[in-house]
């Protein structure tokens, strides 16, 4: 019999909501359940070093839990380096603190309020001393992708026709179209995030489990039998059909 695997949709700082979806995955599986988080674990939502404190108390565990990079993640890392960085794939005009991106209130989330007309500087050197380094240390050693037979997780997406060794690591968290709007088989069923719609959604080729939680909307947790995928209710198992 296939082992499953369970996978947990975009975090955004939704701490209530993770130990709700895990769990649910714990009732489904025990407590060994080999589980795939697809990144995004901050910004938005008001729990973000409690998620972060979360999931690095269950790697150290020895879970057998598999992290996966988000964007949202990537952004929080680059501002954390020494000389913080802007991830190029974002609009002109935004940074990590932009008040649509979320840094601001992740930074909030570590008692650092951002002034008007405080300088990135300041606010960067006041990170620097509020934010744990096992923290950063974690969203650094984040990997790209995960495959099991017949899946492959990844936060955002893949470039169609371009083999998973060949991929650009910025495509794999920030893509959407490109990806979204391709129909072909991958050669495996891609789940991922990244792009939040109202509920979890079976495209056939791909499964999107980004929820929303990071606007207050429901954490999607599933589970993979194969390609077989049934999210995690409160009731049980609800079987998720390509539509």
């Amino acid at each position: 019999m296939t082992q499953p695997i369970y996978a947990i949709g975009d975090i955004h700082g939704q701490h209530e909501m993770l130990k709700a979806a895990l769990a649910r995955i714990e009732a489904d599986g025990g407590q060994d359940a080999r589980v795939v988080f697809l990144g995004d674990y901050t910004d938005r939502g008001p729990g973000s070093p409690e998620v972060l404190d979360l999931l690095i108390e269950g790697r150290d565990q020895g879970r057998d839990w598999h992290f996966l990079l988000g964007n949202h993640d990537q952004m929080f890392a680059m501002f954390m380096e020494d000389y913080p960085r802007n991830d190029a794939r974002l609009l002109v005009g935004y940074d990590w603190l932009h008040p649509r991106i979320g840094g601001r209130s992740t930074l909030a989330c570590y008692g650092i309020e951002i002034e008007e007309g405080a300088r990135t500087y300041e606010v960067h050197a006041r990170a620097k001393e509020a934010i744990p380094k096992a923290h950063v240390d974690f969203l650094n050693q984040l990997k790209h992708s995960h495959c099991e037979e017949g899946l492959l997780f990844v936060h955002a997406g893949i470039r169609p026709g371009v083999e998973l060794v060949d991929q650009d690591p910025d495509d794999l968290i920030w893509i959407r179209d490109e990806f979204l709007e391709d129909t072909r088989d991958h050669g495996r069923l891609v789940v991922h995030g990244h792009t939040h719609i109202d509920a979890p959604t079976h495209y056939g080729n791909r499964i999107n489990l980004d929820s929303g939680a990071g606007y207050g909307h429901p954490l999607t947790a599933a589970v993979f039998e194969g390609q077989e995928c049934s999210i995690l209710t409160s009731e049980g198992r609800k079987r998720l059909l390509p539509g």
